[in-house]
């Protein structure tokens, strides 16, 4: 016959590798957890990357906007100046 105290060992072995297989199977899930949960910030990321250029480029033609009315309203009141200015030198006359 077999020997209880062998069996008992084996038996030992073998809880203590179920036991190990079971933790690596947890470590595996907590893992692959954690890798989806950085594809959901990824993904996340990705979004408001592309929410920002739009703003950006909208702000960006705004300033451009308001840049050239800028200059507009420059050239118009150095149009109204030079037009006081002759209007006052020809009074002074």
């Amino acid at each position: 016959m077999t020997d209880p105290s062998a069996i008992e060992n084996a038996t030992r072995r073998l809880a203590l590798a179920l036991d190990a297989l079971e933790a690596a199977v947890e470590r595996r899930r907590e893992a692959d957890r954690g890798e989806d949960q950085l594809v959901a910030q990824l993904h996340a990321l990705g979004g408001d990357r592309s929410r920002l250029a739009a703003e950006l480029d909208a702000a960006a033609a705004h300033a451009r906007q308001l840049e050239t009315t800028n200059r507009e309203i420059a050239r118009r009141l150095d149009l109204a100046i030079d037009t006081i200015r002759s209007v006052i030198e020809a009074n002074d006359r």
